[in-house]
């Protein structure tokens, strides 16, 4: 007890130097907090939005993430509905899993017949009650704006949304009332600036091939903007339907906002196997908790060697290498910031306590002089060090919970990566606890150890020496 007694008085023995250097732990501390929450918010906003889209885990058929992307018809999952229901009843990923859900991905030619514009796009096929439920999946409390559902007519599969960039590229701004569209400006290239053999082709209308194989529903036919979709069948045959599209869906990516359509399940799997068999490119988990994810691909994997099936499991970072991307940058930027304020706060403190030393240097002889070992010194010296790492990275921590206070409401919005559209800016610190006392206890150490050389230097000091010291 008489050792904190002394060692606080003399850490205020000189005030200025002291408040200097808890100041500059202070604001290492803060800084550090408060970069870490907003890479945290980062890392837990695209986890958030990804596992709303694509579910943590997903089932493919054997080889289909390395080889069936460029032609996922043939990679199809056969029987779909038996592997379905034998994931939803087993009483392992039952507790785990919030939902599982097919999905069929497709690509082909989009037309917009009354735009005369066509493009290739890249098309998924979902059960609109399942996707809906995805989408307040919400573990980390960072889904700050949620997407409205998707509210399609149960009675009619041919109900469909598209990307905001392809609504436009096709001209549905207004059929879709979508703001902030564009206009074509002046003097942009038509077909009649086309070279003539190019411009002698056939325009692609798909409508006759339409009309052929199915019929609009009266009740629907003029409510909606309505485009041809053209793919192969995975018999290689060409084949189209026709889509409504209720409304569109901002995709985050440039490249996949101009070419996403997103349709009905029943819709997609005609569109993709004709009269045939109808399969699914995956099925989708959503687990409650990103931390049963290891488990659940365990089981899963039990399951399908158990049963012969020729699958396969991905998660989520491995289908969106963003994700990884954006971990990996902001993690090395913070570990970079933080190597930075170690050093600063190791310096400082250390520069601090030898000045102390020099200063206390007859006050170390009479010590020893009364008996006072050289380890006794040590821990005197060492203690006045995490002392200040104490006090500097307390206050810290209250600055930095004081600035993430009124930054979470001051309003501020941005727009962050694999978004598309600004969402509030939010410092996540009130619900990491344990990465506080992480930054808390490494500043004390660091303090502490800053602390080390000068207090060993004071401890080998000659008693003779030291009290001849003026």
């Amino acid at each position: 007890m008489m050792l904190f007694k002394i060692a606080s008085r003399s850490i205020f023995r000189n005030t200025r130097r002291s408040l200097t250097t808890m100041l500059t732990i202070a604001i290492g501390t803060a800084a550090t907090l408060i970069f870490g929450a907003y890479t945290t918010f980062v890392f837990y906003g695209i986890e958030t939005s990804t596992v709303e889209r694509l579910g943590h885990l997903t089932v493919y058929r054997q080889g289909y993430f390395d080889f069936g992307s460029g032609n996922p018809a043939i990679w199809g999952i056969a029987h779909y509905e038996t592997v379905l229901q034998q994931i939803s009843s087993d009483p392992v990923l039952s507790s785990l899993t919030v939902i599982a859900t097919p999905v069929q991905s497709l690509a082909g030619i989009v037309e917009s017949s009354a735009s005369d514009e066509s493009r290739t796009f890249l098309g998924t096929g979902f059960v609109p009650a399942d996707r809906d439920l995805m989408k307040h999946w919400d573990e980390h409390g960072t889904a700050l704006l949620r997407a409205n559902g998707t509210d399609f007519d149960a009675a009619d599969s041919s109900q469909g949304i598209v990307g905001v960039g392809l609504a436009r590229i096709l001209g549905l701004c207004a059929p879709l009332k979508l703001g902030n569209c564009p206009k074509l400006p002046t003097g942009a290239p038509s077909d009649k600036a086309a070279s003539a053999d190019v411009a002698a082709l056939p325009s692609q209308n798909f409508s006759d091939l339409v009309a052929r194989d199915t019929a609009d529903d009266p009740a629907t036919a003029n409510k909606y903007a309505r485009i041809d979709l053209l793919a192969a069948t995975a018999g290689g045959a060409p084949n189209v339907v026709n889509l409504a599209v209720r409304h569109a869906e901002p995709q985050g990516v440039r490249e996949l906002d101009d070419a996403y359509v997103g349709m009905q399940l029943p819709l997609a799997q005609q569109l993709v196997y004709g009269r045939g068999e109808h399969r699914v490119t995956g099925i989708v988990l959503q687990l409650h908790r990103t931390e049963d994810m290891q488990q659940a691909r365990r089981r899963l994997a039990e399951i399908f060697a158990s049963r012969h099936l020729d699958l396969e499991v991905r998660d989520f970072a491995e289908l969106n290498p963003f994700y990884t991307q954006v971990v990996n940058l902001f993690g090395g930027i913070f570990s970079f910031i933080a190597v930075i304020i170690g050093v600063v706060v190791l310096f400082t403190v250390s520069n601090a306590m030898g000045m102390s030393v020099v200063e206390r240097t007859d006050e170390i002889g009479t010590t020893r002089a009364l008996g006072v070992r050289r380890s006794g010194i040590r821990r005197q010296f060492l203690l006045e060090g995490a002392m200040l790492g104490f006090l500097g990275a307390t206050v810290g921590v209250i600055l930095a919970l004081a600035a993430a206070y009124f930054v979470n409401r001051a309003g501020i919005s941005y727009v962050p990566p694999a978004q598309a559209e600004p969402v509030p800016l939010r410092l996540y610190m009130f619900g990491a606890p344990l990465f506080i006392v992480k930054v808390w206890l490494t500043l004390i150490v660091v303090a502490t150890l800053a602390a080390l050389l000068p207090a060993n230097r004071a401890a080998k000091l000659q008693i003779v020496d030291a009290l001849r010291h003026v």
